[in-house]
């Protein structure tokens, strides 16, 4: 027993000191990042990490893989008490956790079952890599011989224990202590044994061993595996975005610095929060599954982004530096900044904060971006407004509605922010005009701000133009402050978001709401009637991702649609809510030519048009633009009619 004992002594020092040394230089890798502030709202990250590390909430969005998932994770978090154990049965021959009474049960109870269903979830998911070869989980080949790896181990690591707690069961002649309750192990145990235990000691040894080795094994192959994930998922999740303000919202340049960081061109330059993002990585492949770039063809994977820092971190080449040796500015230009990736990541990794920091560099530090983005970038500076429009005339489209501006009457709480594409596009005038009606009928004060409005920095900002797009937000957060404004209602979920989540930082801070919900409190405290179930057409409704991802608005739009159609003309779209599909111009794509792959537009227009409606609504100005394109591109306008949530209700409105 002492010889024993001495050399589990030797093995356990062995492998925990190199262990450390692992994560160490893990450590110190994760460090060669710039400083970020991620201990504030302790309470909420404790919370975060509750809900999505432990209870594996976003896992469990896709049912199958999420179970299968679900239950190794469990299933290895109860063996840890199977495992000190058996590491004090090294030391103390027949040592158990009966002691501790009725826990000792529910332990002994919950492995020998959890046991069975790990061994199925290892099966299932060995299934799906190699037999159904779901798609996602391909592409990697080293990816996929290292997690045949990690699943064996993990079979071998459950095969031992069983085989462990069978042989040890045999060897006290079938007799369980106090407390004990494996039924799968004594049933087995038997059926192996019967009468005939002599060997059970030899084989508890055995299985003693290896069982011990497997997982000591098995804890220090993970340093040099994509499955380190083991030991960093649950600290990023930690870390992660957690304030409500800040969950999407793009951090600022200090330009007033004396050396500011334009953006970031290599590991150093990123934040360390954004290293341990690639070593935190699983390679599940739902980011880029869920992208709308990578589905019609583009370069863009967003898994390839995150692996991509993981490897140049390990890269001893300081001269291979992250962007254009790893990352090319083709893969970074494809992001649409839609948000599917980072919804969809089960560890809370931040994609787009990461693909806007190398846009940056492109364009503040090399000057090196698409072509087309001169003319916008001119246009934004000039005219304030992405398509050169004049600026005198963005209160043009308001002439003969009696609408006064904040310069004329500041005596008013409500501003209406009308955006670039609502002052200037024409299509978009159209929905400006009905909701400024819409307020104008339920006798709502409001101004606008007219000339003084400037373009909201939105697509300035995530084309990686962090200097124009402050700028923009400076001169508008001046203007805001000079009138007594306590709300702001804006048609735009880009001028929404922006406003609502990014101002704030620049001392601008305000209740913004979006016009579908300011339109579904109006319907709800009686401002405005309706008439009912008017609309005879099969009608669906498009998802803007500024406005669902980002900010989890999906039922208001539902409900004012519903409110003026029979419930069974409703219908939803394949790709629907959280899981909606891009129009294709977010993150500055709007101005840009997409000639990779299928466009993204088209992509959801003929999702639009399978689904059998004869109208499609929405609640975005550049998903309006998108998918009128993508329907006259495809010859289908006259099939669907495309109208905004606010001309629905216009149209709609009943006569006192």
């Amino acid at each position: 027993m002492i010889i024993k004992s001495i050399i589990l002594t030797l093995i356990l020092l062995g492998a925990f000191l190199f262990l450390g040394r692992n994560i160490s230089r893990i450590i110190k890798n994760i460090r060669k990042g710039r400083d970020t502030n991620r201990l504030d709202n302790i309470p909420l990250r404790i919370k975060a990490v509750l809900k999505i590390a432990f209870a594996q909430t976003k896992l469990l969005t896709d049912p199958i893989p999420g179970l299968i998932h679900f239950f190794i994770f469990w299933g290895f978090v109860l063996f840890i008490f199977a495992v000190i154990e058996s590491i004090l049965m090294g030391y103390f021959e027949g040592f158990t956790l009966a002691f501790s009474g009725v826990l000792f049960s529910a332990i002994t109870i919950v492995q020998d079952f959890l046991g069975v269903v790990v061994l199925i979830a290892v099966i299932s998911a060995t299934y799906r890599r190699y037999i159904e070869k779901v798609p996602r989980l391909q592409g990697n080949p080293k990816g996929n011989i290292d997690a045949g790896i990690i699943l064996l181990l993990i079979a071998l690591v459950i095969i031992t224990m069983f085989g462990q707690n069978i042989s040890h069961l045999a060897k006290n002649n079938f007799v369980l202590a106090n407390n004990e309750f494996r039924p799968i192990s004594f049933y087995l145990s038997k059926l192996i044994y019967g009468s005939e235990n002599s060997s059970s000691g030899i084989a508890f040894e055995i299985f003693w061993w290896s069982h011990i080795i497997l997982i000591l094994g098995f804890m220090n192959y993970l340093p040099y595996s994509k499955h380190f994930h083991v030991f960093s998922s649950i600290p990023n999740v930690f870390f992660g975005k957690i304030d409500v303000k800040d969950k999407y919202a793009l951090s600022s340049i200090n330009f007033e610095e004396d050396e500011p960081l334009f953006g970031a061109s290599d590991v150093t330059e990123l934040t360390w929060k954004q290293n341990l993002d690639g070593y935190s990585c699983t390679e599940c492949g739902r980011c880029t599954a869920a992208c709308p770039a990578n589905n019609t063809g583009k370069l863009l994977s967003p898994k390839k982004i995150i692996t991509d820092i993981r490897k140049r971190l390990v890269d001893p080449d300081k001269e291979n530096i992250l962007l254009n040796n790893y990352i090319t500015p083709e893969e970074l230009w494809a992001c649409t900044t839609c948000n599917a990736c980072v919804y969809e990541c089960p560890v809370m990794i931040e994609h787009v904060d990461t693909i806007v920091d190398l846009r940056r560099n492109l364009v503040l530090a090399e000057s090196q971006f698409p072509p087309e983005l001169n003319n916008v970038f001119k246009n934004l500076e000039v005219n304030q407004n992405p398509w050169g429009f004049d600026q005198n005339e963005r209160a043009a489209w308001a002439e003969g509605l009696e609408i006064k501006t904040f310069s004329e009457d500041s005596n008013c709480d409500l501003l209406f922010w009308v955006g670039c594409s609502g002052a200037f596009d024409t299509r978009n005038k159209k929905v400006t005009k009905a909701f400024a009606s819409i307020m104008k009928a339920a006798n709502i004060d409001f101004r606008i701000l007219g000339n003084e409005e400037k373009c909201n920095g939105d697509t300035a900002r995530r084309l990686g133009n962090e200097y124009l797009a402050q700028s923009m937000i400076t001169d508008n957060v001046t203007t805001l402050k000079q009138y007594n404004i306590k709300k702001i209602v804006t048609t735009c979920p880009h001028c929404f978001n922006s406003i609502s989540n990014e101002y704030p930082k620049f001392g601008a801070e305000y209740e913004v709401v979006h016009h579908t919900q300011f339109l579904n409190e109006l319907v709800s405290r009686g401002k405005i009637k309706l008439k009912d179930n008017s609309i005879d057409k099969v009608v669906t409704f498009h998802d803007s991702c500024y406005l669902g991802r980002y900010n989890s608005i999906y039922d208001e739009p539902r409900e004012l649609i519903k409110a003026v159609t029979e419930e069974e003309r409703f219908i939803e779209l394949k790709r629907n809510r959280e899981k909606g599909f891009c129009c294709g111009a977010g993150g500055g794509r709007m101005f840009m030519e997409e000639n990779d792959g299928e466009r993204i537009n088209i992509n959801r227009s003929k999702e639009i048009i399978d689904s059998g409606a004869a109208m499609v609504s929405l609640s975005c100005p550049f998903c309006m633009t998108m998918i009128n394109d993508g329907l006259s591109a495809l010859n289908k306008s006259d099939d669907v009619e495309v109208k905004d949530i606010a001309e629905i209700i216009f149209e709609n409105l009943a006569v006192n």
